[in-house]
């Protein structure tokens, strides 16, 4: 088990991160015989942080990274413990749709393993935002950024037309009030899906999850604005889909706050199943997906879906 975690550990890129592992599970050198409680202070002082903030954020954003590093290379030891695959069975599978247990039914959810700019055909797709609502620059990698920079059209040469998302949430925010001003946590802003429009996406829902923290560039992500947060989506799916012909049925989640949040993906996906446990439990049809870019988190997710069963 140590060299599983000391392997696990060595391949998390250095930096805080690492480091801060590396106390906590007393792999640091000479930390071995440590008590818990002084590994824990140690690792607060590698983020900068009191033990109490350490205990409630960063450690659990450490050892699930550490966990999804356990995770991937226990996919990796297996693909290497089967015969060797042939043609096609050497690309995994980018659409998985699984049986999933709620309550006294069961009920079909979709599982993407791709970029979001890739899914087509789904009525809703959610994206992360701060509570400022302002987009992250096209050019990054998140969520956020990445559909704008998918519902944006262009010239013939591509050369930029119009932001549409970006746009659009600019002039949502206006209506209610809140340019430059901080949004409560959980709140939802719709927008259209822009060019986006072409591969069958109608409606893109901001979700306000990240809390930025004052004079910095971090910010903080809580499970509860999650699961407030997804549950308003329910809710504004329920008010829009009569206004559209055919109506909204499907809706597609990424795992909010597993990314630059500081949430592990087990984390992230407790909050959101907490709210869609809910709504389905109550008997709404909604056509469930959700959506992430790894196959090791692809896999986490299909585990944790299949326990719905117990």
């Amino acid at each position: 088990m140590e060299k599983v975690l000391r392997l696990a550990v060595s391949r998390m890129g250095g930096g805080t991160l690492q480091t801060a592992a590396e106390y906590s599970l007393g792999l640091a050198q000479g930390t071995r015989d440590w008590p818990a409680a002084d590994r824990r202070r140690r690792a607060a002082q590698v983020y900068g942080v009191s033990v109490e903030r350490f205990r409630k954020h960063h450690e659990l954003m450490v050892l699930g990274q550490v966990a999804e590093q356990v995770v991937q290379l226990g996919a990796e030891s297996g693909a290497h413990a089967r015969p060797a695959p042939t043609s096609y069975d050497r690309i995994p599978a980018a659409h998985r749709t699984l049986p999933v247990r709620v309550h006294h039914g069961t009920v079909p959810v979709t599982l993407h393993v791709h970029s979001v700019d890739l899914l087509r055909d789904i009525d809703v797709v959610v994206s992360p935002t701060n509570t400022y609502f302002a987009l992250p620059a096209p050019y990054k990698s998140s969520v956020s950024a990445t559909l704008r920079r998918a519902g944006a059209h262009r010239d013939p040469v591509g050369g930029l037309v119009d932001d549409r998302i970006d746009d659009e949430l600019r002039g949502w925010t206006a209506r209610h009030g809140a340019p430059g001003r901080a949004a409560q946590p959980g709140t939802v802003a719709v927008t259209s899906a822009g060019a986006l429009d072409g591969q069958g996406i109608r409606r893109i829902y901001h979700v306000a999850v990240a809390v930025p923290r004052p004079e910095t560039n971090d910010y903080d992500v809580q499970p509860a604005d999650i699961t407030r947060g997804v549950a308003r989506v329910f809710a504004l799916l329920a008010e829009e889909t009569a206004r559209h012909d055919p109506p909204l049925r499907s809706v597609c989640l990424p795992l909010l706050g597993a990314g630059r949040g500081g949430l592990s993906p087990l984390e992230s996906f407790a909050a959101l199943w907490a709210a869609v446990e809910a709504e389905l439990a109550r008997g709404a049809d909604w056509e469930i997906h959700f959506v992430v870019r790894r196959h090791a988190r692809a896999d986490l997710l299909e585990r944790l879906l299949a326990s719905r069963e117990d």
